[in-house]
Order: C-alpha cells, then sequence, then structure tokens
C-alpha cells in the first residue's frame, strides 16, 4: 500500500513495486512539465533497496530556472499535485500528491546540479552501492521510527547526523 498520513511515521519493508510506481509517475511528470524540466529522479528510502521505508514515492525534478515555478503550479495541479511552498528548505519548491490526510509522492523542484540536486543523489547512490551503510541507516529509521512515531519533523531530524556522515563518505570517495 502507497500513502502515510502526513504527520505520523510507519516503515514497510522494501517493495519492489516502488519502481514501478515511480516510473509510472515519471511518465506523468513528464507529460505534465517536461518542457521545464532537465532530468527527473527516484529518490528517498523507496530508491533503495533493502532498507525499510514511508510508503511515499519521493522524486527530484531538476530544472534550469526555479524562477518558472509559476508556469508550472497548474499542469501539476492538474496530476494532483498541491504545492506547499519550500517547506523550510530554500532553492527548494515542494510538491504533494495524495489526499488532505495521506500523501503518496513528495516532489522536489531544484537547481539541476546544484547541492540540493547533488547531496540527493549522491546519498542515495552511496546507500546503493555501500550495504554496510544502508544496513546502518536501516537500523537507525526503524529506532527513529519508534521513538518518534507521531512526530515526522523529530523523525527526519534524528537521521541528519547519520546524512551528513554519508555525504561526506561518499564525497571522500568519488574524489579517489
Amino acid at each position: 500500500m502507497l500513502g502515510l498520513n502526513r504527520k505520523s511515521v510507519k516503515l514497510v519493508a522494501h517493495e519492489k513495486k516502488w519502481k514501478t510506481l515511480y516510473e509510472r509517475e515519471e511518465k506523468l511528470l513528464r507529460l505534465a512539465v517536461g518542457e521545464f524540466l532537465i532530468s527527473i529522479e527516484h529518490i528517498g528510502s523507496t530508491a533503495i533497496p533493502q532498507i525499510v521505508a514511508k510508503p511515499i514515492i519521493d522524486v527530484i525534478v531538476g530544472v534550469e530556472n526555479l524562477t518558472d515555478v509559476e508556469k508550472y503550479l497548474l499542469p501539476l495541479k492538474k496530476i494532483g499535485y498541491e504545492y506547499r511552498g519550500e517547506q523550510g528548505i530554500v532553492g527548494r519548491p515542494f510538491f504533494r500528491k495524495g489526499t488532505e490526510a495521506v500523501s503518496t509522492h513528495h516532489l522536489s523542484v531544484v537547481r539541476f546540479g546544484g547541492e540540493i540536486w547533488r547531496k540527493h543523489l549522491l546519498f542515495r547512490d552511496y546507500l546503493r552501492r555501500h550495504t554496510e551503510a544502508a544496513r546502518r541507516y536501516d537500523e537507525l529509521k526503524k529506532e527513529l521510527a519508534v521513538k518518534f512515531k507521531n512526530n515526522r519533523e523529530a523523525y527526519t531530524n534524528g537521521k541528519t547526523e547519520f546524512v551528513a556522515d554519508v555525504l561526506r563518505a561518499a564525497n571522500f570517495s568519488e574524489q579517489k
């Protein structure tokens, strides 16, 4: 099942169908706003095999110019996305899809090749290649989900140090 209450934290085992659900969503997004995007990627834990995840498909779209956000508000709305502003992250217009209470997809629009774009892909790709790091992330997520089952913000904040460590390791390994 895809979707989760916007404030709660519930993790489920990785499902192979998440890749297919992402691919379906990517096609919809390309039809709706393809003229504005440079690249689109599946990010977040549903994009990393072998680890638990909130059952929400996370997508990042790379665009040349963030000032064009007004141009794709209506096309995204037509395919079910609600614009939520930057949600505390400057340079990242954020959209959610689902019902009023339950999110099924999160969409971040960022500058292609910019810092936010690079960090998301670096983190995802590092965990895909390093099973021990992915296992540690899986364990941390499970611990945090128990501790903060009704506080998504605290759950997310609890992962900050681990994410920073992985990004440092990933940058180091890429420079070799």
